[in-house]
């Protein structure tokens, strides 16, 4: 069904000029929308109508910063206490990405896209790291993503924590996997060039990524002052801040994203957004590790781009901004503080990152925008209008079933039910079957 109509629901464009259309309807032709226009204008469209009367229609929505690798954590019971951010590292995450096979990437990955489906996201920019399965593992994501058909930015960590062989090997990840996608363009899949943190990082790394970086013109998918142990190692290493370190490698530029950012000084934000890099906050796994709550509102002052993400936290984007909004109010000691900036910074400011990499208008439902469309069974019971749309998308549709889920003109969901060629039960046993492996490993 390439070309069709949907009708009957009110419209959220995620657009600050028209962000609420009423009785109109969507013509979605080839994977983009077409048109937006009454029934009248459409009455001789000789093609499927859908009905979605009594429902939000909305664009699907963006993860800016995810892991896949981390699906298989899940219950996982094994590693010692943390006490702070490094020890979660150490005896969490850097023991579990040593153990990941080529075949747990794909699975990981496969299970976090069909539960993220099911929340209405339909573009995700994911950072991965599997240092004893390196090579091809950005290849068997992306696999997972063209069958489950929605759209995904992919990098690999690199690291030096590891040795020098398999920081090369990250590199040469990263290079390969870029130059396929700037070689083979295709509406799904996109490439950033990954590193783990700066502290993990030797300037000879920096130097060389660097290179490729210029060489591609990309950018970069960098973990930020997530802890302050971040900035405290690279002052005593380097002797200087780690925005000023990756800056002086010229690694920041418009197409760089900057997770956490959680201890960044004004000058470093100010750096941020001269360079015209994005900060993309995590909520939900700050306030999980302990290390802090990003000043989301001081950043937007200073103004630094900022997206969300769920760093893997969960696959529901609607619950991460709502804790990230409750955070705001705490960082802020002021309720009133927060609300806009966290919800901009879904609505708004994920569009403006991911179209960076896929074009103008991804992330919104304006004519020409993919058709990347999501339906969700929510029937207001207070005014709904421009004013309070936001309102209604945090405290209201925030909690409401997303009934379909559609990306690039492709429903991917249906009612709540998958149309994907993919046995969901039969990878859910897959994957229980290679975690239980995984977790013998560990």
């Amino acid at each position: 069904m390439n070309r069709y109509i949907l009708k009957g629901g009110t419209i959220l464009t995620f657009d600050s000029s028209h962000p609420v259309l009423e009785q109109a309807e969507i013509l979605i032709d080839d994977g983009y929308i077409l048109q937006i226009g009454s029934e009248k204008s459409f009455s001789d469209e000789v093609c499927e109508r859908i009905d979605v009367e009594g429902k939000i229609i909305m664009p699907g929505l963006i993860n800016a910063h995810h892991h896949f690798y981390s699906t298989f954590v899940t219950g996982l019971g094994k590693a010692a206490p943390a006490k702070n951010f490094n020890a979660v590292l150490e005896n969490l995450w850097w023991r579990l990405d040593k153990k990941l096979l080529s075949e747990d990437n794909y699975y990981s990955a496969l299970i976090s896209i069909l539960t993220s489906i099911r929340k209405g996201t339909t573009t995700i920019i994911d950072h991965h790291a599997s240092p004893f399965a390196v090579k091809d593992s950005l290849s068997q994501i992306a696999k997972a993503v063209q069958e489950t058909g929605i759209k995904a930015s992919l990098c690999y960590e690199v690291s030096d924590r590891d040795g020098d062989k398999i920081a090369q090997e990250g590199i040469e990840e990263n290079y390969n996997w870029i130059k396929n996608c700037q070689n083979n363009p295709n509406p799904y899949l996109k490439g950033l060039f990954g590193l783990h943190s700066a502290f993990t990082l030797s300037d000879k790394t920096l130097s060389i990524v660097a290179d490729k970086v210029r060489e591609l013109n990309c950018g970069i998918h960098i973990h930020t002052a997530e802890a302050e142990s971040d900035e405290k190692y690279n002052l005593e290493h380097y002797g200087k801040r780690v925005v000023e370190r990756l800056s002086d490698f010229n690694l920041l530029n418009n197409k760089s994203i900057l997770a956490h950012c959680v201890h960044l000084n004004s000058k470093e934000l100010i750096l941020v957004a001269e360079k015209g890099a994005a900060i993309v906050t995590n909520p939900q796994s700050n306030l999980n590790n302990a290390v802090g709550i990003a000043d989301v509102c001081k950043m937007t002052e200073l103004g630094v781009t900022v997206g969300i993400g769920t760093d893997a936290m969960t696959n529901n984007m609607l619950e991460e901004v709502r804790v990230g909004i409750w955070a705001q109010h705490l960082k802020q000691n002021d309720p009133s503080r927060g609300f806009f900036e966290l919800a901009s910074a879904l609505v708004f400011n994920n569009p403006l990152i991911a179209q960076k990499y896929w074009g103008a208008k991804l992330g919104t439902i304006t004519a020409g925008s993919p058709a990347d469309v999501i339906v969700v069974d929510y029937i207001p019971h207070t005014p709904f209008n421009e004013e309070t749309w936001m309102g209604h998308l945090i405290y209201g549709i925030s909690q409401a079933n997303v009934e379909a889920t559609i990306c690039q003109g492709k429903i991917l969901m249906w009612n709540g039910e998958l149309l994907l060629d993919i046995d969901e039960q039969e990878v859910k046993a897959k994957a229980r079957e290679l975690a239980e492996k995984l977790w013998d490993r560990f």
